[in-house]
């Protein structure tokens, strides 16, 4: 199972390693290696939530998403993103962004490539943080049988009661942030609301054309549904899960300046290594059957979108976060959901074994009665 669901990840991240090699020698597959952790370890949240998202698609758009989502996902948002981003704010053509691309400089010069990928931090912070705080959210306010942190998930869900509750949320913060630690307050405000609105139509249209088995209401924590979705829902979904990455992939495509301002090397490091893994990690996930096993690692998924979603929007100031950091706070959110899942595992098991499991359920386990 693993060797068949990793197998190709580790084929082309061994190609793109020997493809540094010969580019760039040695400090080039240092460099890339290093990149494709960096990513790994950033995205692993990334793929969970895809996980219980890909899980409700049908084969067909499953498909999809791991062959043509992988193109995107490699030179649209690793390569083409950056270029484009480049040529917006510096008002440069598609060939004087790939030309200042390739040119050899530092990175903290004013005019070169990472210099000006770096200027723009702001607004793709802003963007990409609304996107994922509305994500969020809109879990955390969700009412929800098996809670992890119960002592904050349940009330939280009590107040998401109030209709659009996370809108408002999202959209105050939006304002206390461009108010206080922007420079620019326009810009940041308008990339921000973007965010939000992209957030919206995409979750809305999901929402829309998603067809429930047995009439069962859509969840709102992104376009969801009970059976497998086909057609227009699939496609909406796949469009989600695009979305969706682009905004996880922000903090990582801007800290990869941090350690090279090279975008042949960030494209195999990012690209070829870092997301095709993580797209591996979201099938296994499926596969076996992972997010049903241990119960919480949704909910760490999330509490890490929240982390990383305060982060983006923190940085559109002066303000710098390490991007190890960064990658550290989601791993220790999943890792300890892991645990906590893993616990209730035992328990319940141990349970069933004494009692025969008549009416025994994860909610009744210890953990979850502590927490209440």
């Amino acid at each position: 199972m693993v060797l068949r669901i990793f197998g190709w990840s580790f084929a082309v991240s061994a190609a793109a390693l020997v493809t540094a090699f010969l580019y760039g020698g040695m400090t080039a597959f240092v460099l890339v290696l290093i990149l494709g952790i960096l990513e790994v370890s950033l995205s692993f949240d990334n793929a969970v939530v895809n996980a219980t998202v890909l899980e409700r698609m049908s084969a067909f758009w499953q498909q999809i998403f791991l062959t043509i989502g992988i193109l995107i996902a490699v030179f649209g948002m690793r390569l083409v993103f950056p270029l484009l981003i480049v040529g917006i704010t510096a008002n440069l053509g598609p060939i004087e962004a790939i030309n200042l691309a390739l040119e050899k400089g530092d990175p903290t010069q004013p005019g070169t490539y990472g210099y000006l990928l770096d200027q723009a931090h702001p607004q793709i912070a802003a963007f990409g943080g609304m996107f994922l705080l509305l994500l969020f959210l809109d879990y955390i306010f969700e009412d929800r049988d098996i809670t992890w942190l119960s002592w904050l998930e349940r009330p939280l869900a009590r107040i998401g009661k109030l209709d659009r509750l996370s809108i408002v949320v999202a959209a105050v913060a939006l304002v206390l942030i461009a108010s206080f630690l922007a420079e620019d307050v326009g810009v940041v405000l308008l990339s921000g609301m973007l965010g939000l609105v992209t957030y919206l139509a995409v979750n809305g249209l999901g929402a829309l054309f998603d067809e429930v088995a047995d009439g069962d209401a859509a969840v709102r924590s992104g376009p969801s549904g009970a059976a497998k979705a086909t057609g227009k829902a699939g496609f909406f979904l796949f469009l989600y899960l695009e979305v969706l990455d682009a905004a996880f992939s922000f903090d990582g495509v801007v800290g990869a300046f941090a350690i090279t301002a090279d975008p042949i090397l960030i494209a195999l490091g990012l690209g070829l290594i870092g997301a095709i893994f993580v797209r591996s990690l979201t099938v296994y996930l499926v596969r076996q059957g992972t997010l049903a096993e241990y119960i919480y690692l949704e909910h760490g998924a999330h509490w890490a979108i929240g982390a990383l979603a305060v982060i983006l929007l923190i940085t559109v100031g002066d303000i710098h976060v390490n991007e190890i950091i960064t990658g550290l706070v989601g791993v220790a959110l999943i890792g300890a959901a892991w645990l906590s899942s893993l616990v209730a595992r035992r328990w319940l098991a141990t349970s069933q074994g004494d009692e025969g499991g008549a009416g025994l359920d994860v909610a009744d386990s210890p953990a979850e009665k502590s927490r209440t």
